[in-house]
């Protein structure tokens, strides 16, 4: 009987390889530029839309704007109001909320 191979995580802090010359970006490589709302948290340029959530989830820990009770909700402060549109939204919703500020 053989044993399954083991997955190993990915190591945090990872960042996103470029595609190689000459191929297609997927999603989450393509280069985007945040709206000024969202430009006041992640920071100006583009970048891609992972490192764009990246520094999102950087943000709300260092301002601790999860829900104690409920670590999948996210707790709006003044800044995070403007991008998302409401004063408390889950982390599903929040990729959703993410994609109207970046073009």
């Amino acid at each position: 009987m053989t044993k399954a191979p083991t997955k190993t995580a990915a190591p945090a802090g990872k960042t996103i390889d470029k595609p190689k010359e000459g191929s297609k970006p997927n999603a989450l490589q393509q280069p985007l530029k945040p709206s000024s709302e969202l430009a006041a948290i992640v920071g100006g340029g583009t970048m891609p839309r992972g490192e764009v959530v990246s520094k999102v989830w950087e943000y709300i820990k260092s301002h601790k704007l999860q829900n104690p009770k409920d670590g999948r909700e996210i707790l709006a402060d003044d800044k995070l109001k403007k991008v998302f549109g409401q004063d408390k939204v889950t982390m599903f919703e929040m990729n959703k909320l993410l994609a109207k500020h970046l073009k």
